[in-house]
């Protein structure tokens, strides 16, 4: 009997640390070479920032390895434990409230780089951080799924349905934008919510969704005429800081101020131009000896090119790719709107992170501190990215599995 209730613990040990049997293992492995490939870089990307200090880049290593493994028992964990029903449950509206009193925590805590986005956690050997606004990025998937998705009832008007929501997203973009001055973060938490609302199919949410795909349309073209060399007159006049304004204008022409704000991108450029096809060799990067800021961080992706030319920017594309299509691929089958949801505002997560860092890396839009997720060294985008793949494994093995529709 003994030998029988150990066995089970040991089996129920094991059922959280594998991903369930209906999970998409396209998924799975794309995360894991992510996993890898991203701590390889991350050590290489880091040496230039620990010359002759071997200790420093071991802890570097170290604690990205910690994270790994964090969101790795994270992602299994949800993947097997995560229902649609906890978000109909009393408990639910305690974890967006959660979520705010972290990001609201962060203003005890000095700024790094001007914003105060970051927890720091009293460890003397290494320096840790935990930065809430990545997991509010999860959490407004979340929030719309449990309160626009599968909707039957009907509400005296479209804004007392959409109301707790927006309240929600409204607090959590006005005190990362505002109160912790992290753009970057402000505007992914806005797009992912925005694509999250255009999902449910009530129709008191029509009104919403058309101004929603409205505001896209003439942000895109605002954004163009920014970028074009008639923008700078509006850039001026943009509510924004001084550096802020900088980086807008370095994305339009780096060399107007090569040696100051424009010395990051330029930078990049360079190791791109590079590293061409098959890149230098791992570890060969000449960039990260420079004073080049972000090498292994936000600018990593222009390290990897440099050292393995557009094949290590494959190594990266590919497995995003095939997460990004298999999301959508069961999007589309799905039936259920807060399943959708979820899958929906994962690719999207993916997408515009995507987007923005390869964007800002290049030059195509400007730097907004948006990091490479699995790539870049950083353990709250590690965490939170890894945990909503979870989430997003979870529905899909529902749905293979016959529980959902």
């Amino acid at each position: 009997m003994q030998r029988e209730r150990t066995a089970a613990k040991s089996e129920r040990r094991l059922f959280y640390l594998r991903m369930p049997k209906y999970s998409d293992r396209a998924i799975y492995y794309s995360m894991l070479v992510l996993s890898v490939f991203g701590l390889l870089m991350i050590a290489s990307a880091s040496m230039g920032l620990t010359v002759g200090k071997p200790n420093r880049l071991a802890l570097i290593v170290v604690k990205q390895l910690v994270f790994l493994v964090g969101g790795y028992l994270m992602m299994t964990w949800l993947a097997n434990s995560f229902t649609l029903d906890f978000l109909k449950s009393a408990s639910f509206p305690t974890w967006p409230l959660g979520v705010m009193a972290a990001l609201l925590s962060c203003l005890a805590f000095a700024p790094v780089g001007g914003a105060r986005a970051w927890i720091r956690l009293p460890i003397s050997t290494v320096d840790v951080s935990i930065q809430p606004s990545e997991f509010a990025k999860i959490m407004v998937i979340l929030i719309v799924a449990a309160y626009c998705g599968e909707v039957k009832k009907t509400y005296p008007n479209q804004v007392e349905m959409v109301k707790r929501p927006l309240m929600f997203i409204g607090a959590y973009i006005f005190i990362v934008m505002v109160l912790q001055s992290d753009l970057g973060s402000a505007v992914v938490i806005g797009f992912i919510s925005v694509f999250c609302l255009l999902i449910p199919s009530h129709p008191q949410m029509r009104g919403l969704q058309r101004l929603i795909v409205t505001g896209l349309l003439v942000g895109v073209a605002l954004t163009l005429f920014i970028l074009s060399p008639y923008g700078e007159i509006v850039i001026r006049h943009l509510p924004l800081r001084e550096y802020q304004i900088n980086r807008i204008l370095s994305s339009v022409d780096p060399f107007v101020d090569m040696y100051d704000t424009g010395y990051q991108l330029i930078s990049g450029l360079v190791s791109f131009a590079t590293g061409g096809w098959t890149g230098l060799g791992f570890g060969n990067s000449v960039r990260k000896y420079t004073n080049f800021p972000a090498a292994n961080t936000d600018f990593i992706l222009a390290i990897v090119v440099e050292e393995l030319g557009m094949i290590g920017f494959a190594l990266i594309f590919i497995p995003y790719m095939i997460i990004i299509i298999q999301l959508f691929r069961y999007a589309l089958k799905i039936q259920n709107e807060k399943g959708k949801i979820i899958l929906v505002g994962t690719a999207m997560y993916l997408v515009v992170h995507c987007l923005f860092n390869i964007g800002g890396v290049t030059g195509l839009i400007p730097l907004t501190g948006v990091p490479l997720l699995m790539i870049s060294s950083g353990g709250s985008s590690t965490l939170a990215f890894m945990a909503a793949i979870g989430l997003g494994q979870a529905v899909i093995d529902q749905y293979r599995r016959g529980a959902i529709q």
